[in-house]
């Protein structure tokens, strides 16, 4: 899954709303800049309720969005049935996508890249910040409360990129980290408490190698590291210290946290792609297909054929 370039949606946005105007790229952004956008998600439900679903692919950029309404939202191996008020965080690493249930959906999201924000004066890279880390939640339900607050955020973009503004993308930007501190404050505490403690530096650092290894974009990419040997090996540390740490912080041993990932990795490429078993098992670091199946068995009980159904 190559990520699915921004010049994709707003092609899709602009075929949506042809009959209804709306800003799509924004021709006075310049391109230095990176890119950022907001829509209210009416409008493009409104202008075209009988376009394809969205594909399940990952995307080039982040995007945050409120939506309210009754829909499906797919993202890695997982899928979560909406219905009300919601907070989405997507980011490039993980594939995923939206299938509204009908056209009575409400909200706005908004699109943008790593370069958007480089500008802010000691703003962190979106990659950095924790909303956007391996295990953070991505989707969650809101108050009515936090809802209002979102979404005068959202409002406060609508009318700016609107307008004729000189220093507008400076103000879009200040909007946008505002309403990221807004998401990070509605996470659950303990996804955003600092890794003060070395356990807890070991920990994360840990997770990033893990997580920078997927997603597979094709059946030659194969994982470079696969035991808990490995791991330790680029962590500088002894397997035995890695594991204890590990065990420690989450509750799981090293091979375990490896054997999970890989598990996610592979149900996701079971269902969202075409590859055969024996290209995803050597993708995935198995030596034949029969020691990935059994893998994939004592894993989740069902054999990766009967998965994929």
């Amino acid at each position: 899954m190559k990520p699915r370039p921004l010049a994709e949606l707003y092609a899709k946005v602009a075929a949506a709303t042809a009959a209804t105007p709306h800003p799509v790229q924004p021709a006075d952004m310049p391109r230095e800049l990176g890119q950022f956008n907001v829509f209210d998600i009416a409008d493009l439900m409104l202008a075209n309720t009988s376009r394809p679903p969205m594909t399940f692919d990952r995307r080039a950029f982040h995007k945050i969005s409120l939506i309210s309404g009754r829909s499906r939202v797919e993202y890695a191996d997982q899928a979560v049935e909406v219905d009300g008020r919601a907070l989405w965080v997507a980011t490039h690493r993980v594939p995923y996508r939206w299938l509204p249930h009908d056209a009575a959906q409400t909200g706005y999201f908004c699109v943008f890249t790593n370069e958007f924000l480089r500008p802010a004066q000691g703003a962190l890279a979106p990659d950095e910040l924790p909303i956007f880390q391996p295990g953070s939640y991505p989707l969650w339900e809101v108050s009515a409360t936090a809802h209002a607050t979102i979404e005068r955020i959202f409002k406060k973009m609508m009318r700016e990129i609107a307008s004729d503004y000189a220093y507008k993308y400076d103000l879009l930007r200040a909007y946008l980290l505002e309403l990221l501190h807004e998401v990070q404050r509605l996470q659950p505490a303990a996804a955003l408490v600092p890794a003060h403690s070395a356990a807890a530096r070991l920990a994360a650092l840990f997770t990033d190698l893990l997580e920078r290894q997927f997603p597979l974009e094709n059946p030659q990419q194969q994982l470079r590291l696969r035991t808990a040997a490995d791991y330790a090996g680029q962590l500088h540390v002894h397997v035995n210290h890695l594991n204890r740490v590990l065990k420690e912080m989450t509750g799981l041993t090293t091979t375990a946290l490896v054997a999970a990932r890989v598990t996610q990795e592979a149900k996701m490429l079971l269902k969202q792609t075409s590859w055969t078993v024996s290209e995803i098992a050597g993708s995935l670091g198995f030596t034949d297909v029969a020691h990935f199946c059994n893998f994939f068995k004592r894993q989740t009980t069902l054999t990766p054929g009967d998965f994929r159904g």
